[in-house]
């Protein structure tokens, strides 16, 4: 490698929620850890797999549901910073902790190194409402929306809309407290989202999305780090073969696909809307208009972020350790053609992939090389440690979830 990390700053990798099989998080874990970097991690508990990594110096348990009362998150963060007893890079594993961090960063600036943003940028970033409005305002391409406000306003949609149309959860905490739906939702007509919105409330916490077919769709995610200026210090490009629920969640499969357009629009939206760190975006090419549409802006870490590095060994969230701490980020190209396996989803996924006859085709024929989620032949007793809690309930959260699939889940995230 081209490059030497600053030891002495040690990694924190946080989450609110309860995902204890989560591979990105032992990815962050691995990444720093390999570079002599100490990790810290929080986790549901002490059987989670990350909590048995070899570059983990200490699991803190500490289970979160994000229905807590901000202060008493930050307090928690807090309290861990204390016991590590030095400045410690954050990294967030979801949407809640990336907001909770910019909501809060003077709070958390003594004992905490993050990437300074406008505090209210996250939360409009992870809401779907907040980036519809943020890619309208931008000019830059997203699916049709509805965002209603109340029972009657959906009514009137339903009188009025193309179906099908796709129903998600509008915002961050708010999915956690009070979801409207389980997930990613296709409806397939105007009788299926009456039958439906009832359960939402009197303020429905829903975004009604246009659908985009997957016959006629191929769905793209960019990784990237971001500086004080906007500027990307590492920017990535990915084509998503496989993901499980199909076509509509974690991605099981993908591979490193050089994109300068795709490039281009990302880095030009993120610097208008002045954004710095790490992002994790989804967007979906849709070939009836020769458009790519930002389905979602994750600003944080993303799961499947170790299928992005440079020939220089950067990946974002080494990008991120060396920014935070004064130290230069080496460029390079990416490794086009590497490939990424989720182990416990990707064979579902082949099953169901093969099934529709679906494809993807700027897929590699061959990939130049391949990067597994959990196991590692330096680090194995987190895929150990997966598959022991995976097993039983894992094939059955995977059957209701190809059940509920079948019965309609959009083939969009």
């Amino acid at each position: 490698m081209l490059f030497t990390a600053d030891r002495t700053v040690p990694g924190l990798i946080v989450k609110i929620g309860n995902y204890p099989l989560h591979h990105g998080g032992v990815g962050a874990i691995r990444s720093l850890g390999r570079l002599g970097v100490p990790m810290y991690a929080v986790t549901e508990d002490r059987w989670t797999p990350a909590a048995h990594s070899r570059y983990l110096e200490r699991a803190f348990v500490w289970p979160t549901t994000g229905t807590e009362e901000p202060g008493r998150l930050v307090e928690g963060l807090l309290r861990i910073g204390r016991r590590i007893g030095r400045p410690t890079v954050l990294i967030p594993t979801d949407e809640e902790a990336a907001v909770l961090i910019a909501e809060h960063q003077e709070e958390l600036a003594d004992r905490f190194l993050f990437p300074r943003v406008a505090p209210d940028l996250p939360r409009r970033l992870a809401s779907k409402q907040g980036l519809h409005e943020l890619c309208v305002q931008h000019g830059v391409p997203s699916p049709a929306a509805a965002f209603p406000e109340s029972y009657a306003e959906i009514e009137d949609f339903a009188a009025h809309a193309r179906f099908p149309v796709v129903a998600k959860n509008r915002e961050a905490f708010v999915r956690r407290k009070r979801p409207a739906v389980g997930g990613t939702t296709r409806i397939e007509d105007a009788g299926h989202l009456l039958a439906l919105a009832p359960r939402w409330g009197e303020q429905p916490g829903v975004i009604l999305q246009e659908y985009l077919p997957r016959e006629q769709a191929e769905d793209w995610i960019v990784h990237a780090y971001f500086d004080g200026s906007s500027d990307p210090l590492a920017l990535f490009t990915g084509v998503k073969v496989r993901s499980w629920p199909p076509h509509a969640g974690m991605t099981a499969n993908a591979y490193v696909v050089d994109n300068p357009e795709l490039a281009q629009l990302a880095a030009q939206f993120i610097k208008r809307i002045g954004y710095t760190g790490i992002v994790d975006l989804d967007l979906r090419f849709d070939r009836r208009d020769r458009q790519y549409k930002l389905l979602d802006f994750n600003p944080r870490m993303g799961a499947q972020f170790r299928l992005f590095e440079n020939e220089s060994g950067i990946d974002v969230v080494r990008a991120q350790h060396l920014h935070l701490t004064g130290r230069k980020v080496p460029e390079g190209e990416q490794r086009a053609g590497h490939r990424y396996v989720v182990e416990n989803i990707d064979l579902p996924a082949l099953l169901a992939y093969r099934r529709s006859g679906y494809t993807t085709p700027h897929a590699p024929a061959r990939a130049s090389g391949t990067e597994l989620a959990w196991l590692a032949a330096d680090d194995v007793k987190p895929f150990f440690t997966m598959m022991a809690r995976f097993v039983r309930p894992g094939a059955q959260h995977l059957y209701r979830l190809w059940r509920s699939s079948r019965r309609g889940s959009a083939p969009a995230k």
